[in-house]
């Protein structure tokens, strides 16, 4: 769910937790698979960064690239972990960490849409919830897939955590980021890792610019929604390398 311009915000109960309902104009989020508004030039390359070594300190070099970026040191530490690992099992793919920085600017502003905040274990507080997809408001209609197990509504769907997947979307790509067992889409690590999953399925090569932009439009196919990606995260890469 790209969540471009806020209108409010509601605290709902679900299993018993303060949960985050983002209200906005737009939503869409990977699985939603809106028609694309307006073409994108696929000419464009892929945003500019270097990749990480395979041996960088990811706690190390988030914490030296925060201030860079303005991105919270917890979740960079996601963008690039997530980038190490999607290189182990899928190498063709390149897909940098950037890439992952500019959907998750996108869809949560690194998990701080509505003042949320990510803690040491990497888990949004309070959990971050789209609106329901009833289609109103420039979404497309979704029906439950899980039962309300992952957004607490039993009736239609909702994108959730700080990468927005839709339940069915999770189902199919969900990872554990963490190593802790469990795939949680409010966890930071396990959200990036399955955001690598699927911008790289397929066989598709991030370090090309066809692929590239193939990968983000299915992770939201609105052209506007992938050339805000594509500025966030060559904004990162060029902050990066000024470092």
């Amino acid at each position: 769910m790209a969540v471009r311009v806020v209108l409010s915000m509601l605290g709902v109960l679900f299993a018993g937790v303060l949960v985050l309902v983002v209200l906005a104009t737009l939503v869409a989020g990977p699985g939603s698979r809106t028609s694309p508004s307006d073409p994108v030039d696929r000419d464009a390359p892929p945003p500019a960064v270097a990749p990480l070594g395979a041996d960088t300190d990811v706690v190390a070099w988030s914490r030296d690239a925060a201030g860079d970026t303005r991105i919270p040191q917890r979740t960079l530490q996601a963008y690039a972990t997530a980038e190490l690992r999607q290189r182990e099992r899928a190498p063709e793919c390149r897909l940098s960490w950037s890439t992952l920085a500019g959907i998750g600017r996108v869809e949560s502003r690194h998990a701080r849409i509505g003042g949320a905040t990510t803690g040491p274990d990497g888990r949004a507080d309070p959990p971050i919830v789209g609106i329901a997809l009833d289609g109103t408001d420039g979404t497309r209609r979704i029906a439950d897939t899980d039962g309300g197990r992952l957004d607490g509504d039993p009736v239609l769907d909702r994108a959730v955590g700080p990468m927005q997947f839709l339940p069915e979307t999770w189902a199919r790509y969900g990872a554990d980021g963490d190593g802790d067992g469990a795939a949680d889409p409010q966890q930071v690590d396990d959200a990036a890792l399955a955001a690598a999953g699927l911008l790289c399925a397929g066989g598709r090569d991030a370090g090309d610019g066809d692929d590239w932009w193939d990968g983000v439009l299915a992770y939201n196919a609105s052209g506007s929604y992938a050339r805000d990606v594509w500025s966030a995260a060559a904004d990162y890469g060029r902050r990066t390398a000024r470092s």
